[in-house]
């Protein structure tokens, strides 16, 4: 059941043999594609449940991450270039055809 929600990611988990410690079963597993997500719990149900919450956390850092660099990336709007290239004429540039693109 669980393997669905990651299937459907495009991920892909990996179980690791079940262990005894202490007379209690270990289940381990990892994200194949991202393999230093890992988790281990007494029942296989917890551990994915774990694997999943850490997959969350890794996509919120991963998005937030993106997003600054998109930030830092984002073209000057015409009126701050128009301000920042004050008086200058740039070879082939017409505000005209500009604006024709954004209509």
């Amino acid at each position: 059941m669980y393997e669905e929600y990651f299937k459907e990611v495009g991920l892909t988990v990996v179980e690791l043999p079940v262990e005894l410690e202490n007379n209690l079963p270990v289940y381990r597993g990892l994200i194949k594609e991202l393999s230093f997500i890992t988790a281990e719990a007494i029942s296989k149900k917890a551990m994915y449940a774990k694997l999943s919450e850490q997959y969350q956390v890794y996509r919120k850092e991963i998005l937030a991450q993106q997003q600054a660099v998109d930030e830092e990336k984002s073209a000057l709007s015409l009126e701050e270039m128009l301000r920042y290239y004050d008086g200058e004429i740039f070879a082939d540039f017409s505000v005209s055809d500009l604006e024709d693109e954004h209509e």
